[in-house]
């Protein structure tokens, strides 16, 4: 059953390019619904170029709150009034919140990351944890790892990226900013990964290596880098399961893709804006399942 629009609906939205492929308006529209909250979700497709005209302009109509997604997350930092403790630390952000016309910035996905990891039994506070990337997904997911108190992380990059740099800043702000000991290694030092593995509860693939069409692709072959009692989680959810899970998976370890992180990130912007928690089983059962 639809809800109708009055007079009184307010709006959230996305701002992206491109984002008519998202699944965030039948989750938000969805959990509106069961709250009945006189609220609806739409996408807006944005890039950095008309980001700031955009933003401007929904404020000053009195939008409750938006999500950020490529290529925006950056830019955004820019242009809100504050930012939380993951936006500072990652400078980037996927959520914002309008009280009063002040915009404070967020970042959900490493918390969607964290409690996907709950929601499959794990727990990594306290522990080690490699991270595979440099780009948004990996900065988010080092982020609340380390402000939740993972005890240290490695994080592989190549030093050929154009993060790098970045990169290196990162880790030195999660050193400065958290009780988290961030370690930055070479993607081709592949000693340094096995060790890096020896010592870790988590591996997390959180660059774009193994993404629907290029399904062959893996950043670890060699299914000796696994060992038992490893959780090896891959941000990608297309398709379900990566090259890296399956060898991850025949060597013993449990795993998990990035599709309850999509979930999760949403479910704590739904928070943010409302006060409210999302309906994560209708949800999950409505627009999660195979």
């Amino acid at each position: 059953m639809s809800t109708p629009i009055t007079g009184h609906t307010g709006l959230t939205a996305l701002l992206g390019s491109p984002v008519a492929h998202s699944i965030s308006p039948m989750m938000h529209n969805e959990s509106f619904r069961y709250h009945n909250l006189d609220y609806v979700y739409l996408c807006f497709d944005v890039n950095e170029e008309g980001l700031a005209i955009a933003v401007d302009g929904l404020k000053k109509i009195g939008i409750r709150g938006f999500n950020l997604t490529m290529p925006n997350k950056n830019k955004m930092v820019e242009l809100v009034d504050q930012l939380s403790p993951a936006g500072q630390l990652i400078g980037a952000i996927n959520t914002v919140v309008n009280d009063d016309g002040i915009l404070t910035g967020h970042n959900t996905d490493g918390v969607g990351f964290m409690r996907s990891l709950e929601d499959a039994g794990h727990n990594i506070i306290g522990k080690t944890m490699t991270v595979l990337g440099a780009g948004g997904a990996a900065t988010a997911i080092c982020a609340q790892a380390a402000l939740d108190g993972v005890e240290c992380i490695h994080i592989f990059a190549r030093t050929t990226s154009r993060f790098w740099d970045r990169t290196a800043e990162f880790a030195k702000k999660i050193n400065e900013m958290t009780s988290c000991k961030a370690i930055l290694h070479d993607n081709a030092d592949k000693k340094a990964l096995k060790d890096a593995l020896n010592d870790s509860a988590i591996l997390v693939n959180a660059s774009s290596v193994g993404m629907t069409p290029n399904t062959d692709a893996s950043l670890i072959e060699d299914p000796s880098y696994f060992h038992k009692g490893l959780i090896v989680y891959d941000a990608i959810y297309n398709p379900r399961e990566t090259k890296l899970l399956r060898l991850a998976r025949e060597a013993g370890c449990e795993t998990c893709n990035g599709l309850y992180m999509l979930l999760y990130q949403g479910a704590e912007a739904f928070r943010i804006w409302t006060g409210k928690e999302m309906p994560i089983d209708l949800i999950k059962e409505k627009y999660f399942q195979a």
